[in-house]
């Protein structure tokens, strides 16, 4: 099978065609760090094959589909979750119910539309709600809400695969929603002995957390003993 190659600066970039695999990491760029691939589609069997590569979609609604594995690679380790005295106080006052999987589109949608600062825009498109919607369909995808009086103010979803799991997005439109329900995320985690979390890329947030950076190649091998236990 011919491949085709995008030229960008930091070198060429596999073009992907419907059955067209990913190629070895070490072909991913390091400028822009962590570009492998650009098209493809986001069906399920695609981002499942990705995920357990250590590969994700990321990109604008202008763009092609541009999949990324940057080197290093934030993660949070689930059994050295770092909760600070204040948000542990809020915790214990309780001022959220928190649901597990109850609307998960919701939740992709609101962390479309919150706004974001120096950001202009959302990478999460209808095509990416709508691709996410089939995976937690399939039971691979997951939210977890921060409902008061029965609206949505705050959530995190993500991807899991066998003990492996792969944060995507949060919002919050009350003060904490997202942090408790993330907080909440990661101690169910660990009851379902999942043992590494993909944070992707560092933000002080999640650092705050217990997150860091681990190099690429670590991040893989770790990654390939946790996905095994996939029985989904």
């Amino acid at each position: 099978m011919h491949e085709h190659y995008y030229p960008l600066p930091g070198g060429p970039v596999l073009i992907l065609g419907r059955d067209t695999p990913f190629p070895p990491l070490q072909e991913a760029l390091t400028d822009p760090n962590g570009l492998i691939a650009i098209g493809g589609d986001l069906q399920p069997e695609r981002l499942i094959a990705a995920y357990k590569q250590g590969i994700f979609p990321w990109f604008s609604p202008e763009e092609p589909i541009l999949w990324w594995s940057p080197d290093p690679r934030m993660v949070l380790f689930p059994e050295s979750l770092n909760i600070n005295r204040s948000l542990r106080k809020v915790i214990q006052q309780r001022p959220f119910d928190i649901r597990f999987n109850t609307d998960f589109k919701q939740v992709m949608q609101a962390c479309a539309q919150t706004p974001r600062p120096g950001q202009p825009g959302t990478w999460i498109s209808h095509e990416m709600v709508e691709a996410y919607h089939q995976l937690h369909l399939m039971g691979y995808a997951h939210s977890v809400e921060a409902w008061q009086q029965d609206q949505l103010v705050g959530g995190c979803y993500g991807v899991k695969i066998g003990r492996m799991f792969y944060g995507e997005s949060m919002f919050h439109h009350v003060s904490n929603a997202s942090k408790v329900a993330f907080a909440h995320l990661v101690q169910w985690l660990n009851a379902q002995q999942v043992g590494m979390i993909d944070c992707q890329m560092h933000t002080p947030l999640l650092a705050g957390f217990g997150a860091y950076e681990i190099p690429r190649d670590r991040f893989i091998a770790q990654l390939n003993e946790l996905v095994q236990y996939d029985a989904t």
